[in-house]
């Protein structure tokens, strides 16, 4: 399957009145159309760093990105970003929130806010359109803000740790749950992780990241076989121990831990 998304040597450094700080070196990888990716490492390695540059909010200070639509042409993939806050507006109703792209970019016509309907009834949400954040769970709040960003029908989905603010109980289930809907949509997706069994459950190649300044240590594609294909059962593949522990000996190999 071809690349849409190709990362040639990217690199990026922060600076400051004390002096530079290297984050990004060299960064290499391609994302196939439809490819679920999840980028783990330790941290302060410059996970996010590297999604906001995927994303267009910063520019790397070397290296490029290449572009190669199905279709042939040169524009960039329409990106949705979901952070790891809900950022959800409490004076807005639920309805009136996951709508705010539509409207902010005049997109409100009748086949998007089918498509938001739908979304709002395929994440379990139809009932609470009217609710304000503050009357729903961690969980449905999440939910709610993904909808917001496929609301805008993303080309290119940006996931940064968009679990990380639940309990652990509450993460488990709503991330099997919302992206077992990512991935009937078919959607193209970057998700940044800390949590490697989270990593090795939702993706199909974990790419493990070093310590700053980081490098690409490791890309492991992930093939799990086992008759339950959701999230949660992944994890009692047989494959699944050995996929973690390969990982987790490569990121310990500098002696850091996530």
């Amino acid at each position: 399957m071809q690349n849409i998304l190709e990362l040639k040597n990217i690199g990026y450094s922060y600076h400051s009145l004390q002096g530079e700080t290297k984050a990004l070196e060299n960064i290499s990888f391609g994302v196939a159309e439809g490819e679920f990716v999840a980028v783990a490492g330790p941290s302060g390695c410059g996970k996010s760093t590297l999604l906001s540059i995927i994303s267009g909010l910063i520019e790397p200070e070397t290296g490029t990105i290449a572009v190669n639509n199905p279709d042939g042409s040169l524009h960039y993939p329409r990106v949705g970003y979901m952070l790891q806050r809900d950022h959800l507006f409490e004076w807005r109703t639920i309805y009136k929130n996951v709508i705010l792209g539509l409207e902010i970019n005049h997109m409100m016509t009748r086949e998007r806010l089918a498509y938001v309907d739908q979304l709002l009834f395929d994440y379990g949400l139809d009932k609470f359109r009217e609710k304000r954040p503050s009357e729903l769970s961690g969980g449905m709040k999440q939910r709610a803000a993904l909808i917001r960003t496929l609301a805008l029908d993303p080309q290119l989905l940006l996931l940064d740790e968009p679990f990380s603010a639940l309990d652990y109980q509450t993460r488990l289930m709503v991330s099997a749950d919302i992206c077992r809907l990512i991935r009937n949509t078919g959607k193209t997706v970057i998700m940044i992780t800390h949590d490697l069994s989270e990593a090795i459950s939702l993706s199909d190649r974990v790419i493990l990241l070093s310590k700053r300044p980081a490098v690409v240590k490791v890309q492991m594609p992930i093939q799990l076989t086992l008759a339950d294909d959701s999230p949660l059962a992944a994890r009692n593949a047989p494959e699944f121990q050995y996929y973690f522990n390969q990982l987790w000996e490569e990121l310990n190999s500098e002696g850091k831990e996530m």
